[in-house]
């Protein structure tokens, strides 16, 4: 095959070799995927019902919570589905939808995650310009900053990558279609530019999670300069879930993409990227829930109400 057009359809990683293991990975995954719709289906709609978390924090909240729904919707159901049907292939147009609705949920997901570290840094260290600072104009153009630079960089990065020639056939090295495993298909002497493209994306990430971290240095040392225990507690339980949703995506993002070529396999590489791109939206919404009350008690007003309309 000398280039992409004359590919019309790409093979995907298998999660198995035989049927009994197939079905298997097709009840988990399916699991994993139904227990992310529910966890952020119930964040999105307490926050959206409760006026009492009509509040910034809560707002990107719902955004980051929309986000993980659609991370997950891109990459799990073609695997399952495949894992059903005892099947490999993915179409050209799927792969390249895929591709940049994965790009696409992930920037505006980092971008948000951001933007919520300066909206617990004016709460906390700028309390008295913090309406000001984040109004509901300004947080509707932060958000849709966020939405708009995923947008732009999945645009770009899929009609850059799906521009190169492709030389080394069709069987992508992975459970879904990301830029670095098309890449791995491209002639050798033509992906430099995408490569550079990647670089230059990499340092912007890396200048957000620096402007991460400086903004938690600041908020916890104006947390611990709180006299009473009690506030010290609400403003802990208000910003920790936060910097260890961070945490969670930079650690298996690094563990994903950054890992020693030499100790790289076909089945290390499944589980990594299993860890980085399905579990995260998985986990996030017991994370952002198990310290704030007021999140947990609306989620439950949602439930109660839920199951005493259907009664």
């Amino acid at each position: 095959m000398s280039n992409g057009s004359s590919i019309t359809e790409f093979l995907l990683l298998a999660f198995a070799d035989t049927r009994q293991l197939q079905l298997l990975h097709f009840g988990l995954f399916l699991g994993i995927h139904l227990a992310a719709l529910l966890g952020n289906g119930l964040i999105i709609t307490a926050v959206a019902c409760d006026h009492h978390l009509h509040t910034p924090m809560y707002f990107f909240l719902l955004n980051l919570s929309l986000l993980d729904l659609g991370s997950i919707s891109t990459t799990v159901p073609k695997a399952v589905t495949n894992s059903l049907w005892d099947t490999r292939a993915i179409s050209y147009a799927g792969c390249s939808a895929q591709l940049f609705l994965f790009v696409f949920f992930i920037v505006a997901e980092f971008s948000l995650l951001t933007i919520t570290a300066y909206d617990r840094y004016g709460a906390i260290c700028q309390p008295l310009h913090y309406g000001t600072l984040l109004g509901s104009r300004a947080c509707a153009h932060m958000a849709a900053a966020a939405w708009g630079s995923g947008f732009l960089t999945a645009l770009l990065h899929t009609a850059n990558t799906f521009s190169l020639p492709l030389c080394h056939g069709n069987a992508v090295g992975q459970f879904f279609c990301e830029v670095p495993q098309i890449l791995k298909l491209s002639c050798s002497d033509t992906y430099l530019r995408e490569a550079g493209l990647l670089e230059f994306s990499l340092s912007l990430i890396f200048g957000c999670f620096v402007f991460i971290v400086v903004s938690y240095v600041e908020i916890f040392r104006a947390v611990l300069r709180i006299p009473s225990e009690q506030g010290r507690h609400k403003a802990f339980s208000t910003c920790l879930p936060h910097p260890a949703v961070v945490s969670l995506f930079v650690s298996t993002s690094m563990v994903a993409y950054l890992k020693p070529p030499s100790i790289s396999s076909p089945s290390l590489d499944l589980a990594v990227a299993v860890l980085d791109s399905v579990v995260p939206p998985a986990v996030n919404p017991l994370i952002y829930s198990v310290r704030n009350q007021e999140l947990k008690d609306a989620v439950k007003k949602t439930l109660h109400s839920v199951v005493f309309h259907q009664q």
